[in-house]
């Protein structure tokens, strides 16, 4: 089977003609419930089903959290299989939200799961924790190489707890968040519109100014809405590499659901905020 044109340039196109926001689609027990929905099969098939109608031909990325699916045991994975499936039909990217990080054959049994192109769950790239050190994740690269698939390195991450990690020190003075995105860099070097091999950085974080975050590749930024940062932050956050930011917005659009009308205009509101927060640049 073929590859695909390499997910950093798919991603840059739909971008720009979309716009860079991501959804997620996070069918977690609290969600189901304020949509009216049973925490079973039925409400998740229902819930995924419908914001995929609702937003996949018209957002960049829909970002589905594996672990909401995993939960409902094989019935879920087959919803989230048939997601994955109508999503990208309908044009959106799909970033599956995993964050598997292993060693050796497993790392690559975890990469074929989810970006081998003949895989029910294939999608446009993965999540991945390279905290069992960068190398780990060797097997992943050189599948989403050879499939057209991209990777989002966890490196500074919005949840407090990442810090004891990710701003841990090394021998060499540099903390362990900056040595992944050295390493993003060298991955995408040479790449000429937008490498395939990108870094999670909370937009929650304030000035980054002491990070060198031109990694040539996406960033992935969650934390807007419900978590405190808006689209005005962005700039102040990532400065001169806003436009390789991808922000992901969860339970700021899905809260409109289930009404399919409501969930588009709350996409199109988040949309159009981001849009105004990069003119200001």
């Amino acid at each position: 089977m073929s590859p695909l044109e390499p997910f950093g340039a798919r991603l840059r196109r739909a971008m720009d003609e979309r716009g860079p926001l991501c959804v997620g689609i996070d069918p977690h027990a609290s969600l189901l419930t304020e949509w009216g929905l049973n925490d079973d099969i039925a409400g998740l098939e229902r819930f995924s089903r419908t914001v995929v109608e609702a937003l996949a031909d018209r957002v960049a990325v829909l970002k589905p959290q594996s672990a909401f699916f995993e939960r409902f045991g094989s019935r879920g994975i087959a919803v989230l299989e048939k997601s994955v499936e109508e999503a990208r039909a309908a044009g959106a990217l799909v970033v599956m939200d995993a964050k598997r990080g292993d060693i050796g054959s497993t790392m690559a049994a975890y990469a074929e799961s989810f970006l081998r192109k003949d895989s029910p769950l294939f999608s446009d790239a993965l999540t991945v924790s390279p905290y069992l050190g960068y190398g780990s994740l060797a097997p992943a690269i050189d599948l989403a190489r050879e499939s057209g698939a991209g990777l989002f390195v966890l490196a500074l991450t919005s949840n407090p707890e990442g810090g004891e990690v990710q701003h841990a020190v090394r021998a060499d003075g540099r903390n362990i968040g900056a040595t992944m995105l050295a390493h993003l860099a060298a991955e995408n070097a040479g790449e000429t519109r937008l490498g395939s091999f990108g870094a999670v950085v909370g937009a929650t974080l304030g000035d980054l100014s002491s990070y060198d975050l031109a990694v040539n590749g996406p960033i992935l930024a969650p934390g807007i809405g419900a978590q405190g940062a808006t689209p005005a932050d962005l700039p102040g956050v990532f400065g001169s590499v806003v436009r390789n930011v991808v922000p992901n917005v969860s339970r700021g659009v899905l809260r409109h659901g289930p009404d399919v009308g409501a969930l588009q205009e709350a996409s199109d509101r988040f949309a159009e905020e981001i849009r105004v927060a990069f003119d200001t640049l």
